[in-house]
Parts: structure tokens; C-alpha cells; sequence
């Protein structure tokens, strides 16, 4: 059993409603100096398989297919 984490986050220069919310929300409870805030998704996946190089093939494909939006988004696989 492979374990993989996948962390995907939105690509630079895409607008990110929810991390400025989050943003103005931290300083309204009084932590100063927060200049920015992006938010994303992590993935915590077990994947059968010996072959750290295929799961990360199958793992990209998932992210490509389903768990991110390549559109607007980056991913990354890592391997435990």
C-alpha cells in the first residue's frame, strides 16, 4: 500500500474569494500582519501498488481527471 498526499492550490494571478475572506476574518480576531491568505485542498490517498512511479502516474491522472481543475488550478504529488 502506497500513501500519497496531494495538495491542490489555485494558480497565481487567479482570484481567491475565500482566502481574502479568510484573510480579513483572521485580522478582525486581532492576528496583525497577515499580508495574504490562498486556500486550497489536500488529498490524503492509499493506493495499492509497489511502484512508487506508477502510483504517481495513476495519482496525477486522478488529480487531471477529478480532483483538480487544471484549468485554474496547480496540484502536487507527494509519495510517503
Amino acid at each position: 500500500m502506497i500513501k500519497a498526499r496531494i495538495v491542490v492550490t489555485l494558480k497565481n494571478g487567479v482570484l481567491d474569494p475565500q482566502g481574502k475572506a479568510i484573510e480579513g476574518a483572521l485580522g478582525n480576531l486581532g492576528f496583525a500582519g497577515v499580508a495574504s491568505v490562498r486556500q486550497g485542498k489536500v488529498f490524503d490517498v492509499e493506493i495499492d501498488g509497489e511502484d512508487a512511479e506508477t502510483a504517481r502516474t495513476h495519482l496525477s491522472d486522478m488529480c487531471d481527471k477529478l480532483l483538480a481543475n487544471t484549468v485554474i488550478e496547480n496540484y502536487s504529488v507527494e509519495i510517503a
